[in-house]
């Protein structure tokens, strides 16, 4: 195995998970970070280039050289230009983070979407592997997904690919953070979930989860919201289904922790409802949190391959 070694950060909202990765995608060093958005995008920022310094610093100190280095991060991404164009989770504004990073670091960078790297390690390296087409579909406070082909992924022409989550799939229902009503993300979310629960009963506290094991076990509140819930997403994955014809889609995210709670009434909703169109395969997601991470350190990677 060569020497050679990628420096990966995927950027959250509340913390940022970094590593130091080897090109097979072995992880060689794993440290994690509060985000701390509260400080600002400026602080934020400063603290990316530093914790990369960090890991660059610890590979070389490991024996590795370090090639490149890959930053996942929320909102809108542009990746042609490397430009963190808008984050409400982390608060930046066309923050240039790719140039950055390649200028503290004196090394080839790129900069990505978080929803997209998750899905290209899916993809490449998870529960998609040896999969030609790949939905890789996110499911926490938000619904957003991404599109694999080959391994490659694509953010369309303004980097907004990928969302389903405003897809509407019951009009005139609730109103979503978007401004519309009725939209994949306002009924299927982990957090709307949780928020219809506690509208029913008036248990503020109980997360998406509580709400899938209270439904197993009987509780009717809980089991009309999961129903709710995973019939509108089996709605609104026919209609990615219907635009992308994936040979798997891979459900990812916090509600994804369900499994099979969640799985076998999806997969009983889609066959239900598709016509002609073939049913993908429905599966979980393989590397848990981990996915951002190593989807970072493959950009990283492609950016060295890709380079003339």
């Amino acid at each position: 195995m060569s020497d050679d070694a990628v420096i990966a950060l995927d950027v959250g909202g509340t913390g940022m998970k970094c590593a130091v990765v080897r090109p097979d995608g072995t992880v060689h060093h794993a440290e994690r970070h509060p985000t701390r958005a509260d400080r600002g995008p400026q602080a934020v920022t400063a603290a990316i280039l530093d914790i990369a310094a960090g890991l660059a610093e610890r590979a070389g100190a490991d024996g590795l050289t370090p090639i490149a280095a890959g930053v996942a991060v929320p909102g809108v991404v542009d990746e042609a230009t490397g430009t963190a164009v808008w984050s409400s989770n982390v608060g930046f504004r066309d923050v240039p983070l790719r140039s950055l990073v390649a200028e503290r670091l004196g090394l080839p960078a790129a900069l990505g979407h978080d929803v997209r790297v998750g899905g290209l390690a899916e993809a490449r390296l998870g529960a998609g592997r040896d999969e030609r087409h790949v939905l890789f579909v996110a499911i926490g406070t938000g619904i957003a997904a991404a599109h694999v082909v080959d391994g490659r992924t694509f953010a369309g022409a303004h980097g907004a690919a990928g969302e389903i989550g405003h897809v509407i799939v019951r009009p005139g229902g609730p109103r979503c953070a978007c401004g519309a009503r009725g939209c994949l993300e306002a009924i299927a979310s982990a957090a709307a979930i949780g928020r219809r629960y506690a509208e029913l009963t008036g248990e503020a506290d109980a997360t998406a989860f509580d709400v899938a094991a209270r439904a197993a076990a009987g509780d009717q509140p809980a089991a009309s919201v999961w129903q709710d819930a995973t019939e509108a997403l089996a709605d609104g994955l026919l209609t990615a289904q219907a635009l992308y014809d994936a040979g798997t889609i891979v459900l990812g995210g916090g509600l994804a922790e369900a499994g099979e709670a969640l799985l076998a009434p999806l997969r009983a909703a889609c066959e239900s409802r598709i016509t002609f169109h073939r049913m993908p395969r429905l599966t979980r997601a393989a590397l848990g949190d981990t996915a951002g991470c190593l989807g970072a350190a493959l950009l990283a990677l492609d950016s060295v391959a890709d380079r003339p």
